[in-house]
């Protein structure tokens, strides 16, 4: 079945503005019939028969979805067993949240079952209301599961219209109406025919859309859409009846200790702006860049071992995920790695030294870009031919075809299912969830850390939001979330677009898309050839601000703005000119939505603030101006950060930062040959620094977050076991290769019980020698 509701803004008894039903529309979808708005079954507020009973609005519109409730469990439970499904399109943010509270506050002989994660309705169960007795009292238990509502634009992203015309194009365009005509309930009734036909044609869409999706599939892929909740759910249980080969490639799902150490080198795209402005460039895109790299680039492969010293390892045999120290130098202008800032989590890619946990093949690319890189732990897997190799060629080849054969709808299939696999991998256990319960229950989820608010919702029914780390709280992650595979692709694919990135004439990029003031050889480009880029615009002249922030004039004369958040519905080109002017200037318009979420009372209501409308730029890199403060480009921030560092690491990067100056010194004395060499070099060596600043005297730089201090940040390491002459226990080498199964589960809490011990006095000493190593 499919389903919408049409809301008005109507004030409640508080006076607040609510998103307020006034028609509902419902179809049952059949697969052997074709949909027909003939069939499609209507509950309107302003009927006259709802009038004459209801003299109110808003009992009115309780009754039209208590109404529509009704029919579907008659449907459901008696006309069609089967079809235990119902749809919505924008459940998880519009129509969920108001069939949520409706059902909860009127149907008391329901036992409801939602499943809220970050603010997103993702399906709502309604079983049969049992009860049964618990130590001599009456408890409500669920009993058989009569129908679900789901979330098709969870299944199928994108907007309505646009999936219509590509699966279902004969059924017509979705009808146009400006909603903001609609102010009053009598507005409702005078339009009554107008509305209906507007809501009659949404519904039919959705049901024709579904329809010919689970066509597709059931088809070529023998699965059922109603099996699963998500695309990404979809793609995966398709990738693993048709085409995963547990025996060749077996994914492991990470123990909580292996997650927590590799998702710390999950870092996800590359976003940054270079040069602020330009003109006559070219904006480029990657065919697939995830799918590309899934197909073309080796994965990790079964269960990891913990290796806790890779000291003496050369960093050529390993493969997996690495803590390492890294060091860029100064003269890499668009450096390759990222580092998460620990205050505000943004993602940057700095100049400096630091230690991070990176996938093993980005830290060898990065040194072979200049890198330092010193591999200390890590987890180790095996090296293995890409497992997504034949769904990828078959779902890339597949819908080249489509497109050539003109059908749309295939294509789109085949599009969405391709680029939606990634993601499961990499899901979160981290989360918001939303738990609707009595009040027992309530007062037990007050007393609990995790919580972050709710309220009473209806008698003896309250919502409270909490924050979830599976993590921490009990490691029960979702099926199939292999956080490896997640973070080899991302890294793979910043890999891919880093020759690109590095060109001087790259204005900016986004995850999978540059602009290049010069165009790419014909070898580099294809609209089809997967990996290779396309031609998406040719632009006559753009400003780029920050990540996701830009406007530019294509040659065609067509202006495209884009911009995050509220604030994209009012900006305009001068808007931007003024930004790129004036980083500083700050500008706040009202702002109001009619579709404001309130989670502790599951109502959409409208909201009214204030917005800001100026640019966070520099965030990410530092603003170069030159003389007349006219922003020339930007600059790597310079992270220099140790201070996380136990003395056991710090004792064996110094060493081994000295023992790599020695080397330098003794090539350098080597190629001394006469005493006037040695002069010349001495007075070379004297010149100011200032001379190869990248800072000269016609531009000056705005950094935000660089430090000159290198030493500082080493202050008050964690110290830790000192047997050995680097730091390490003299028995923990033994144990580490050895390391695996339960055994990694261990690794942390080791770790922690050595750094326990202190020596002040050494630790003294590591800073002293840190200062003069730079």
């Amino acid at each position: 079945m499919v389903a919408d509701i049409e809301t008005i803004l109507h004030k409640d008894d508080t006076g607040m503005e609510v998103q307020t039903p006034y028609a509902v529309g419902l179809l049952v979808v059949l697969p052997e019939k074709e949909v027909d708005k003939a069939d499609i079954m209507t509950f309107y507020s302003e009927d006259l028969l709802y009038k004459a009973i209801y003299s109110s609005f808003k009992d009115r519109s309780e009754k039209i979805l208590y109404e529509m409730v009704k029919r579907i469990d008659v449907v459901a439970t008696t006309q069609y067993k089967t079809a235990k499904s119902i749809y919505f399109h924008n459940l998880s943010r519009f129509d969920g949240i108001i069939l949520l509270k409706h059902l909860i506050c009127h149907h008391p002989y329901y036992s409801i079952q939602p499943l809220i994660r970050n603010h997103r309705i993702y399906e709502i169960k309604v079983y049969k209301k049992m009860q049964q007795e618990v130590n001599e009292k009456m408890v409500d238990k669920k009993g058989v599961l009569l129908f679900s509502f789901k979330d098709s634009l969870n299944l199928l992203p994108g907007k309505l219209a646009t999936l219509a015309q590509s699966l279902c194009p004969d059924l017509g365009a979705k009808y146009d109406f400006d909603h903001e005509q609609l102010k009053t309930v009598e507005d409702i009734s005078l339009r009554e025919e107008e509305l209906r036909e507007y809501l009659k044609q949404d519904v039919l869409l959705l049901g024709g859309v579904l329809k010919k999706a689970q066509e597709i599939i059931l088809n070529i892929y023998n699965v059922n859409i109603n099996t699963v909740l998500t695309i990404s759910s979809l793609a995966m249980r398709i990738f693993r009846i048709q085409y995963y080969d547990a025996s060749s490639f077996p994914i492991h799902i990470p123990n909580v200790n292996e997650d927590q150490f590799i998702r710390k080198g999950y870092y996800g795209g590359h976003v940054d702006v270079y040069k602020p402005r330009g003109e006559n460039l070219y904006y480029y895109d990657v065919n697939s860049l995830y799918p590309y790299v899934m197909q073309e680039y080796p994965m990790p492969d079964g269960k990891p071992y913990w290796n806790g010293d890779l000291r003496k390892k050369d960093l050529d045999t390993l493969y997996g995920f690495i803590e390492a120290y890294v060091k860029c130098p100064d003269s890499i202008k668009k450096p390759f790695l990222p580092y998460r800032e620990k205050v505000n989590g943004s993602l940057i890619f700095p100049t400096g030294y630091f230690v991070g946990v990176y996938y093993s093949e980005e830290l060898k690319y990065a040194r072979d870009l200049g890198y330092t890189i010193y591999p200390l732990r890590g987890y180790l897997f095996k090296k293995t031919e890409s497992p997504f190799k034949t769904f990828v060629n078959d779902l890339y080849n597949s819908r080249l075809e489509a497109k050539k054969d003109g059908n749309e709808g295939m294509s789109y299939v085949y599009k969405i299912l391709m680029n939606s696999l990634y993601g499961r991998f990499g899901i979160n256990p981290k989360m918001t969830i939303t738990e609707i319960c009595n009040q027992d229950c309530y007062n037990q989820l007050v007393r609990k850390d995790t919580f972050i608010n709710g309220d009473k919702l209806y008698e003896d029914t309250y919502v409270a939001n909490l924050k979830k780390d599976l993590s921490t709280d009990s490691w029960d992650p979702p099926k199939n979330a292999a956080v490896q595979l997640a973070a080899a692709i991302t890294a793979c694919a910043r890999i891919h677009m880093y020759p690109y990135i590095a060109r001087e004439d790259c204005y900016y990029t986004d995850t999978d898309s540059i602009v290049l003031g010069n165009p790419l050889s014909d070898d580099m480009v294809s609209s089809s050839v997967l990996g290779k880029l396309k031609l998406e615009d040719q632009i006559a002249w753009g400003l780029f601000l920050a990540p996701k922030t830009y406007c530019y004039t294509t040659i065609d004369g067509k202006d495209v703005l884009k911009h995050k958040g509220a604030a994209k519905h009012f900006v305009d080109i001068d808007w931007y000119e003024n930004q790129y002017a004036n980083r500083k200037n700050e500008k706040s318009v009202p702002y109001s939505t009619p579709f404001g979420v309130d989670w502790n009372q599951l109502r959409i209501v409208k909201k009214t603030s204030h917005l800001a409308m100026n640019v966070d730029i520099g965030t990410k890199r530092n603003v170069v101006y030159s003389e007349n403060n006219v922003w020339l480009e930007t600059t790597p921030f310079k992270v220099e950060n140790l201070k996380d560092c136990s003395n056991q690491d710090l004792r064996y990067i110094i060493k081994k930062i000295q023992h790599e100056k020695d080397k330098e010194d003794e090539t350098t004395n080597t190629s001394s040959t006469t005493p006037t060499d040695g002069k010349k070099e001495t007075e070379s060596s004297n010149v100011d620094d200032s001379t190869s600043s990248p800072t000269s005297s016609s531009t000056t730089i705005d950094d935000r977050t660089s430090t000159n201090a290198p030493y500082s940040t080493v202050e008050n390491p964690r110290s830790g076991n000192d047997s050995d002459e680097d730091g390490y226990a003299s028995d923990r080498n033994e144990r580490s290769d050895s390391r695996s199964g339960n055994d990694s589960n261990n690794h942390n809490s080791n770790e922690r019980s050595g750094r326990q011990q202190r020596d002040r006095s050494k630790n003294c000493s590591f800073r002293w020698q840190w200062q003069l190593l730079w």
